[in-house]
Parts: structure tokens; C-alpha cells; sequence
């Protein structure tokens, strides 16, 4: 049976709408957010039908799949725009270069460096954030709290990375807010401007904190399905 995919276009408006209403409850302006589609194990059909309703602005979790999805588009130069959102094993980080915008989930010294050479091999500046573990989850990925200072510190002395932001996940039972409180807070003290933060269930309490960027996948398109 063929999926009637009517229903992406109709729920990327009520996204956007409940963006406005959540920014201009603290005063913000929803131009200054921006909505990046989770494309994760979604059929090709439901991104193309994203697509035709005018989306530009994608996330992917992994390297491989994001070149097969998007490197068409990428040679066509085609205006996209595309994030890295997923963990970055550094042996994959010059393709990575080539075809991310911006890569959102630095989180060790030793990936700077493979970056910061990757860049000058590709002649390509993609934006980093840094992905803070502000749970302080050992299964997680991400910089500590009190070691971000120490870690931007060295990232500026030791590679080339513009380093725009910083980005979250937060636990999942812990109250989002907190998270976001603490990673904007961050952000404050250290001069940077971005914040990817908030995804599906969330984005809206994110943007109040916030959130230049949402990370938004099952609200957009349903249910992975691949």
C-alpha cells in the first residue's frame, strides 16, 4: 500500500506555528530558529515529500547513510543545508567535512584534530558545536560540564575549529528544562551563540530556554519505519 504523505506538509506547518507561539512567549523571534528535520531510518518518500513541501534543513546520525541520501543533492548544489547530529568516529571525519554544513556532536580533543586536518585537505569549513553530557551519563557522549572550559580552551590553541555553539541531549527522565537551563547558561559564559537543543516531545520548552535549533524527527514524519 502506497503511504499518503499529505500529512508531512499539513505537520511541518503545525510545527512551525507552535515554534512562533513558544518564541513569542519569551519575546523571541521565530525567524531566529531553525527547524532541523531527523531523517534518521526515514523512507526516502517521506523525505522527498519534506522536500516538495520546501524543506531545506536536515539532520543525520550517521556518515554513511547521510552521503547515500544526500550526495545527489549535494552535486546538484541544491540549497541544503545539512547537520551532523549522530556520534562522529574520527576515522570518517575528512567525508564528513565534505558533506556536512555544520557537525554538532564535537566531543573529544582527538576528533578536533582530525577535523581541523580533514578541513584543510577538503578546503571546507563546516560550524562545530560541542555536545555537552550535561547529565553526566556514562553511557553518553559529550563533554562534562566543568571540563568545557579546559576543552574550548584547547580546541582554540590547537586546531582550526570555528566552534559556533553547543548542543544537548538530555536524560530521559530527567525534567529537559534543567539541561537546557545549564546549556545556555554555558553557552553564555563562554561568548558562543548557537544552541542545538530540544527534539520532538520538547523543542517547544527548548525554544523558551533558547534553542537557535530543534532537532526534530518522529513529530515531523512519524515513526521510523527503516
Amino acid at each position: 500500500m502506497v503511504e499518503n504523505l499529505s500529512y508531512i506538509s499539513d505537520r511541518r506547518k503545525q510545527i512551525s506555528q507552535r515554534i512562533e507561539v513558544a518564541a513569542k512567549s519569551v519575546g523571541r523571534d521565530s525567524k531566529s530558529i531553525s527547524l532541523i528535520a531527523v531523517s534518521k531510518r526515514q523512507t526516502q518518500e517521506r523525505i522527498d515529500a519534506l522536500w516538495l513541501a520546501g524543506h531545506r534543513v536536515y539532520g543525520e546520525n550517521l556518515v554513511d547513510e547521510a552521503e547515500r541520501r544526500w550526495q545527489g543533492k549535494r552535486k546538484k548544489n541544491l540549497k541544503l543545508q545539512l547537520h551532523l547530529i549522530g556520534h562522529l568516529q574520527s576515522n570518517k571525519a575528512e567525508r564528513a567535512v565534505a558533506l556536512f554544513d555544520v557537525i554538532e556532536t564535537l566531543d573529544s580533543l582527538k576528533l578536533a584534530k582530525k577535523l581541523s586536518a580533514a578541513m584543510k585537505r577538503v578546503g571546507k569549513r563546516p560550524q562545530f558545536l560541542v555536545q555537552v553530557n550535561t547529565g553526566e551519563e556514562s553511557q553518553k557522549f559529550g563533554v562534562l560540564p566543568n571540563e568545557l572550559f579546559e576543552f574550548l580552551k584547547r580546541v582554540g590553541e590547537e586546531t582550526d575549529l570555528n566552534v559556533s555553539g553547543l548542543m544537548c541531549i538530555p536524560p530521559k527522565n530527567d525534567e529537559a528544562g534543567l539541561h537546557f537551563a545549564l546549556l545556555a547558561k554555558l553557552a553564555k559564559q563562554h561568548g558562543l551563540e548557537n544552541l542545538s537543543m530540544g527534539m520532538s516531545e520538547d523543542y517547544e520548552t527548548a525554544i523558551r530556554f533558547g534553542a537557535t535549533s530543534i532537532r526534530v524527527g518522529s513529530a515531523l514524519f512519524g515513526d521510523r519505519e527503516i
